[in-house]
């Protein structure tokens, strides 16, 4: 017995009633103005005034009469709630997951000929993982489950970025029995919309995305080791901790010349070298074997507990087998954490069987060495069973002598049984859809944390933080993570260009790393966390091709400074200040309060269009004691530079005075005796420019200061806003785009309307037919209204008479369709009953809909027609007269 929706059991012997309709169209004729009205017109207009006020609610009350002797009835009929509940559970998904197709069933039937016949032989091993249920109950080869897809992300062409986005966008479910294999293997389409799942679920996506890839992926069933099961990483190296392996750089092979000066002969003792490289060699034995106890004894610490189901333990994960895209070895995909291992791993202690979307293999291979002594020659039938005869591996058999002798007699026989071989069924799963906003929530909420040892790794969404931090690490000295200590932060679409922050809470440095773009073109910031101020220890790093100065580096402590340049026209590469304790000021003063200069250094390159003699490699400016050191580069014959000390004058700083110099004010030191001395006024015109190059070095410097004091306020500031940069094609985030836009769209429809309300007059069909006179009298205003009214009264009735008839044709249809099941109930089969609860579910939905129509219609009737009224009283044409 079956119900269908309302009520009515299907199969009931009592006939349903028939439901009693009634229909009135006839229309309420309006009262006429009395004969004598034009006979005496003052009369005839205080009797249109006091008809016109009862016409009003007269109408408005014939008009609810009429509607309500408008009525219709609902037929009920009922259907199984079980039917219903199963409906409305699987109504979300395709066909194609509630049915099997015949080339699907065809494969079923192939696949559990193959169970049976493997459970005959093999009776100790596991049953093969073939056919579970999916989401809706139905039994799929699991074949059919992967469907290959290339998402349109750039990223997703790599298996790196494909096994993380998989490990981050799903929430890991473990297998409950964990030595029984699943029931039920859902689609990569229900497990990307649920964000959760067991290892085959991940496996089943992630094969899927790399085989749409290009990558000749595989799913491994078989056993892996507790932690891999579990997604226990609290015993390895967080993959960002992990130093990339240094490039053991070649030592290039001396050239052996003909002609060549011999090395001077090496007078030290061989005994003492001997004795001396005996004694590093057992220094460095101990060290080792320090070392290797140091390890073992942590090793053992570290050692996990055992595991009762050691070996039992059920898992699934992928396997990327060499020759496509450029892949050397074949390797395996760890799917619940995104990491990579060779096929030697202790950790994968067996494998069952491997499939992909065209054939199943089971494995022949003794697996008691783990995956260690595995062939993952797939076409080796002695090694791996296959399911299906067609399969891109090609086979290794073993050649036959006498098979040899008739191979021409049996073509026609080997064509036939090749037409005979059975293919895959194309795949079941609905496509596989990632949208933009999806790829970058990426984790379950938009955030996810991953234990590791010694640390924890936290990952979040972009733009969930209003810092635009994505991943933060935190490294700690205990297993417990409890003594913190350093931690990195890395940001994306900072407009600060900031991108990573380390902060070591042992040294309390604090490094920041920021991206081009900045207008102070910082690169590096390294300071103290308990001191962020000004003149205190701080490096700062540029990208010294965007500055004009060509700064490179900036070292500041509270008495020194240093900055480094690059590429300069003036062949400047360095410069050293050092300060004097800043002296006290009572009262006020305007003038800032800098750091007393006690000494600037400053380093030349070599300047090839001066000879060395003339050409300065260090200047040093002794403010404090007036005094201006010169070394110059040394010539290529010598190895000692010239040198030369001016003492300052005491009016050398008073620009309105001009400076006097005499010969004690200077030294030289001379390294080529033959050259003549220069002149007195080439050393006054050399004095006058190092007091001018004095004067630029501490406007530089005091420049320096001020611009470290702005780089710190802006970066309080920028770290207080933590503005995000949004590109101006994400239209959900940019707000100034879609106010805009919302703007746009709010005057496009103000002016759509307003082009209406000129373009329609609903009184120009009645004007019209009293020839569109340019003044409307007394008379026609009555005249005007009484048709208005009168015309949308009539229309409003013709509606409601209109969903009558619909709703009486669709109740007749249903109770002929019920009539016919009632008579073949019994000779019907599942299809055409499964095919009859179709349409009476739909048939009573349509039913239902105009039922509302109808309410609703005479519901909002009257409130027309009184709109309509006070609409003509109002308007400008007839307002003088009502």
């Amino acid at each position: 017995m079956t119900i269908l929706p309302g009520g009515v059991l299907l199969g009931h012997s009592l006939p349903l009633q028939q439901p009693e309709f009634a229909v009135n169209t006839k229309l309420v004729r309006l009262g006429k103005m009395d004969e004598n009205a034009e006979n005496n017109p003052e009369q005839a207009n205080n009797k249109a005034e006091d008809a016109e006020e009862a016409e009003g609610e007269l109408s408005v009350d014939d008009l609810r009469a009429e509607l309500e002797k408008i009525d219709v009835q609902v037929p009920e009929v009922e259907i199984s709630e079980v039917h219903l509940q199963q409906e409305d559970m699987y109504s979300e998904f395709p066909v194609s997951y509630k049915e099997n197709t015949n080339k699907e069933k065809l494969i079923l039937a192939y696949a559990e000929n193959f169970r049976r016949q493997y459970v005959h032989l093999y009776r100790d091993r596991k049953l093969l993982f073939l056919n579970p249920v999916n989401e809706c109950g139905m039994e799929k080869f699991v074949s059919t489950t992967i469907r290959p897809t290339l998402l349109p992300f750039q990223e997703l062409y790599s298996y790196e970025n494909c096994a993380e986005f998989v490990a981050d966008y799903l929430e890991f479910q473990a297998l409950d029995p964990p030595v029984d294999l699943p029931n039920q293997l859902v689609s990569p389409t229900t497990a990307l919309k649920r964000q959760k799942g067991n290892s085959f679920d991940f496996a089943t996506l992630l094969c899927s995305m790399l085989l749409g890839a290009g990558y000749d992926a595989y799913c491994v069933s078989g056993y892996a080791t507790r932690e891999i099961c579990l997604m226990d990483q609290t015993r390895d190296v967080c993959p960002l901790m992990k130093k990339k392996g240094e490039l053991k750089s070649e030592e290039k092979k001396k050239e052996v010349r003909k002609y060549q000066v011999k090395p001077p002969k090496d007078l030290r003792s061989k005994f003492d070298l001997k004795m001396q490289a005996r004694r590093e060699a057992e220094e460095e034995a101990k060290a080792a074997e320090r070392r290797r106890e140091e390890e073992a004894r942590i090793s053992e610490l570290e050692k996990p507990k055992p595991d009762a189901l050691h070996g039992l333990r059920i898992h699934c994960w992928v396997l990327v087998l060499s020759g496509k895209r450029e892949v050397p070895d074949s390797f395996f995909i760890e799917p619940l954490t995104g990491n990579t291992y060779p096929t030697e791993d202790d950790k994968f202690l067996g494998i069952e069987s491997v499939w992909n979307h065209q054939n199943y293999w089971v494995n022949m291979q003794d697996c008691s060495n783990g995956c260690k002594d595995l062939s993952f020659d797939l076409g080796d039938s002695a090694k791996w069973e296959y399911l299906l005869h067609s399969s891109e591996k090609p086979s290794l058999e073993i050649p036959d002598v006498e098979a040899e002798l008739y191979e021409g007699l049996d073509d026609d026989e080997e064509e036939q049984e090749d037409e005979k071989h059975l293919e895959m069924p194309p795949s079941w799963v609905h496509p596989i859809l990632v949208t933009p906003k999806e790829y970058e929530t990426r984790c379950p909420l938009g955030k996810k944390t991953i234990l590791y040892k010694k640390a924890r790794l936290e990952k979040f969404a972009r733009y969930l933080l209003k810092d635009g931090m994505i991943t933060k690490l935190s490294a700690y000295d205990d297993y417990e993570l409890k003594n913190l200590v350093s931690a990195k932060e890395w940001f994306v679409n900072r407009q600060d260009k900031l991108e990573l922050r380390v902060h070591n809470h042992r040294t309390g440095l604090i490094t920041e790393y920021m991206l081009q773009g900045r207008l102070d073109c910082m690169k590096e910031h390294t300071y103290k966390s308990g001191s962020p101020g000004p003149e205190t220890d701080r490096t700062m790093v540029f990208y010294d091709k965007a500055r004009v100065d060509g700064l490179v580096k900036r070292e500041e402590t509270p008495t020194e400074m240093t900055e480094h340049f690059k590429d300069r026209d003036d062949f400047l590469y360095y410069r050293h200040v050092l300060f004097s304790k800043r002296m006290k000021k009572f009262g006020a003063s305007t003038d800032a309060n800098h750091r007393p200069i006690l000494k600037i250094t400053e380093r030349f390159h070599r300047n090839r269009e001066k000879p060395a003699s003339e050409d300065v490699s260090e200047c040093v400016f002794h403010i404090a004691e007036d005094r201006i050191q010169l070394t110059f580069h040394c010539e290529d014959n010598r190895v000692t530079a010239s040198t030369r000390e001016f003492i300052k004058p005491p009016n050398a700083n008073d620009k309105s005075q001009v400076i006097t110099m005499t010969p004690d004010m200077t030294s030289t030191f001379q390294v080529d005796t033959t050259k003549k001395s220069p002149k007195n006024l080439y050393i006054y015109n050399m004095l006058v420019s190092l007091v001018e190059a004095e004067d630029q070095s501490v406007q530089a410097i005091r420049a320096s200061e001020e611009e470290i004091k702005e780089c710190l306020l802006e970066r309080i500031r920028e770290e207080t806003v933590s503005e995000l940069s949004i590109s101006v094609y994400d239209t959900e985030r940019n707000e100034k785009a879609k106010q805009h836009r919302k703007e746009l769209e709010r005057q496009q429809l103000e002016e759509k309307l307003r082009r209406q309300e000129q373009e329609l007059d609903y009184l120009a069909p009645f004007l019209a037919q009293m020839g569109d006179p340019d003044k409307i009298a007394r008379q026609q205003a009555f005249k005007l209204k009484e048709d208005c009214l009168a015309d949308l009264k009539q229309r409003l009735i013709d509606k409601a008479n209109l969903i009558q008839s619909r709703f009486e044709k669709e109740t007749q249809e249903l109770q002929k369709r019920q009539q016919w099941y009632q008579q073949n109930q019994v000779s019907m089969t599942k299809e055409d009953e499964e095919e009859y609860l179709a349409y009476c579910s739909e048939a009573m939905f349509r039913i239902h809909i105009l039922e509302l129509r109808l309410n609703r219609h005479k519901e909002m009737a009257p409130h027309k027609y009184m709109a309509l009224e006070q609409k003509i009283r109002t308007d400008g044409r007839l307002s003088d007269y009502f």
